[in-house]
């Protein structure tokens, strides 16, 4: 996901009303024609919808002040001003709309295809016809059309996915995502190779049900104060149902390294310590899938968590994570598949 862009503010601005029209009938043989000036165009609306094929807000880097069409003058002979166009503003699913002034959340994007009318357009203006009275036969005046809404916002993108994948940078979150999906992040031998989230969507029992899973860039101590990457991407695990705390086998420091990463997430975010989780150790290669080493393991950290053993580069006890993945999260769900296989 090059180019991804997940907070940038904007200026928007929903269309004027167009001018109501001063104007008199003209006609040969007519010696005094009434009046006959229209009413002003409605001005455009702004409206936000969520659009499930976007992941980004990179589109709204160019330009930072977006407005709506506004409405026509009125004309002669009673004759509307043309209303104008409304503006259709997309966002990926997930981005949430926030008053730049006031810092309020204004919405909440979550499903594919919602919409939001963030400003309404100006009324039109009337027509000198409509000031046309017993009294007052010739009005010589009109109103103006109304201003439409103007509004300083951020857009704030949240990734909606189910599972968050947390580790140290190298842990292997990537080719563990690119092994239980069909997304393709970008993977290489090094830390920080992961510089912005990749999301997947997991395919479970003949399709069954699906998952997301989000693959967040590595998190070190002091993330959630602004050191490393992490600060800039735990926002997107504020939404997920579960965590996997992802450990590198051949480094082990799985205390430490836990009670620094559960405490990160807690600085940035109490509630993201009452989601639920697994512990994945990765590259159990290393030992050569010894099972009875797997289950020292597995005997000396139990007090942390259930603890499961993996090789997402070798595909080892993948399948067997993702029926815990199942079962611990996905509890409704999975009794239905299980009791029915």
């Amino acid at each position: 996901m090059s180019g991804f862009i997940d907070e940038v503010p904007i200026q928007i601005r929903a269309g004027h009303g167009g001018a109501g029209s001063v104007h008199f009938h003209k006609e040969k043989f007519v010696e005094f024609g009434g009046p006959d000036g229209g009413d002003g165009g409605k001005g455009g609306d702004v409206i936000f919808v969520a659009e499930g094929r976007m992941m980004t807000l990179e589109n709204y880097l160019p330009d930072r002040m977006y407005a709506a069409e506004d409405g026509g003058p009125g004309l002669g002979q009673n004759r509307n001003g043309k209303n104008g166009e409304d503006l259709i503003l997309k966002v990926p699913v997930g981005t949430q709309i926030i008053d730049a002034v006031t810092m309020e959340l204004v919405y909440d994007f979550n499903a594919d295809g919602e919409s939001f009318t963030i400003a309404k357009g100006g009324r039109g203006g009337k027509g000198n016809t409509f000031f046309k009275t017993s009294v007052q036969q010739a009005p010589r005046y009109s109103q103006p059309g109304e201003e439409g809404g103007e509004l300083s916002l951020i857009l704030e993108l949240k990734l909606l996915a189910d599972i968050g994948i947390v580790g140290l940078p190298n842990a292997g979150k990537s080719t563990l995502l690119a092994k239980i999906t069909h997304a393709h992040p970008k993977i290489a031998g090094y830390a920080f190779t992961t510089l912005s989230p990749n999301l997947g969507v997991v395919h479970r029992h003949e399709d069954l049900f699906r998952y997301t899973v989000a693959d967040i860039p590595g998190i070190i101590e002091g993330a959630s104060k602004g050191v490393g990457l992490g600060i800039s991407f735990l926002k997107h695990i504020e939404r997920v149902q579960g965590i996997l705390f992802l450990f590198d086998g051949g480094n082990l420091q799985l205390e430490e390294e836990l009670e620094m990463l559960r405490s990160e997430l807690g600085n940035y975010n109490q509630s993201l310590l009452n989601k639920k989780f697994l512990i994945v150790i990765n590259k159990m290669d290393i030992w050569d899938n010894d099972p009875s080493f797997t289950e020292e393991i597995q005997k000396n950290y139990s007090h942390l968590g259930e603890i499961i053993c993996i090789s997402a580069d070798k595909e080892s006890n993948l399948e067997y994570l993702l029926e815990r993945i199942d079962k611990v999260f996905f509890p409704e769900k999975a009794k239905l598949v299980y009791e029915n296989t």
